[in-house]
């Protein structure tokens, strides 16, 4: 299947990988783009630009496919060292990079001149078309289903997608929701030229992470997820587990008086105990919607090759409907 996006990143199929923390390691990354999608390795899981360095060396010799990098942009006090990051990018041969958060037009003259196309993750539609007016070229639009952060606004993909379509002038992809070839179908219906999946791809075989987390999404229904520092507007969709009943419970007792420091115990630095470890209460972890349909845990290659004959079974069935 072609698509604006599969022409642009040079993949077979517009299925991408997003970037996840303690998730986008070199291995998911490979497995990924070798089964003819998007891989993408999470920039600020590596502790330091040399550590990323090491991270896409180590990608790419276990694939001769494109791949990418996620940079997210955090409001930060002790900002990690962005220009080192971008260097490692750039050194190793990286040609497309994902970026998240905020703003990035200060490193994209840096990006486009070493000829990395970038696609930035935004979560309305006055954010991508920011996105587009400084040079971006794609976006990829989440939805209020996604894991992770989906913004404020809290408008799905239903009403998202379209909205995008009608108003952006650059390609974008789903994101938030996306799990099989239905999800696909619906995308380019909507205007978009590919899918971002994070969640769907943790429940892989070659996911990086401890089968604790596996299990849990696969064990999850659409009803499993909670929004979570809703009151200081930094809004993240997690898995409920004991860690998020309790950070709830601390915005309830709270309430405007919350402050980031009184859950710090749930949100900061759970993740490597959670993905290596398998301490599935340790704290709050990203998990979208999506986890209700999710129901086994294929390769990378079995996901995306069934995604795609899905899709095209679905074509070639309106395709019929149509010349009935």
């Amino acid at each position: 299947m072609k698509t604006a996006i599969t022409e642009m990143f040079g993949i077979e199929h517009p299925i991408i990988q997003g970037g996840m923390h303690f998730v986008g390691l070199a291995e998911m990354a490979a497995a990924v783009s070798n089964a003819g999608g998007l891989g993408i390795i999470t920039g600020l899981t590596q502790k330091t630009p040399g550590d990323l360095a090491n991270e896409i060396a180590r990608c790419r010799d276990m694939t001769d496919k494109p791949f990418g990098v996620n940079l997210t942009f955090l409001p930060t006090v002790n900002a990690p060292d962005y220009p080192g990051y971008v260097r490692a990018i750039i050194e190793g041969g990286v040609k497309v990079v994902e970026t998240a958060g905020n703003n990035p037009q200060a490193v994209l003259p840096y990006l486009k001149d070493a000829g990395i196309r970038v696609i930035h993750k935004c979560t309305s539609v006055r954010h991508a078309l920011k996105a587009q007016s400084i040079g971006c070229d794609a976006v990829s639009v989440d939805g209020f289903e996604c894991g992770g952060h989906p913004g404020e606004d809290d408008v799905p993909n239903f009403i998202l997608l379209p909205r995008a379509a009608d108003e952006l002038e650059i390609p974008f992809v789903s994101s938030g929701g996306m799990a099989d070839g239905r999800s696909l179908v619906a995308s380019l219906a909507f205007g978009a030229a590919g899918m971002n999946m994070g969640t769907r791809f943790i429940a892989t075989k070659e996911a990086p992470v401890h089968d604790n987390v596996k299990q849990a999404i696969l064990a999850a229904s659409e009803l499993d997820t909670r929004l979570v520092m809703r009151p200081l507007r930094n809004t993240e969709r997690v898995l409920n587990n004991a860690a998020v009943e309790r950070l709830l419970e601390k915005e309830r007792e709270l309430g405007a008086d919350l402050k980031f420091e009184d859950i710090i115990e749930e949100v900061a630095g759970v993740y490597p105990s959670i993905m290596r470890e398998g301490e599935m209460d340790r704290g709050a972890w990203s998990c979208g919607m999506v986890a209700g349909l999710v129901y086994d845990i294929p390769t990378c290659r079995e996901l995306i090759e069934r995604i795609m004959r899905q899709a095209s079974e679905i074509i070639d069935r309106m395709d019929t409907l149509r010349r009935a």
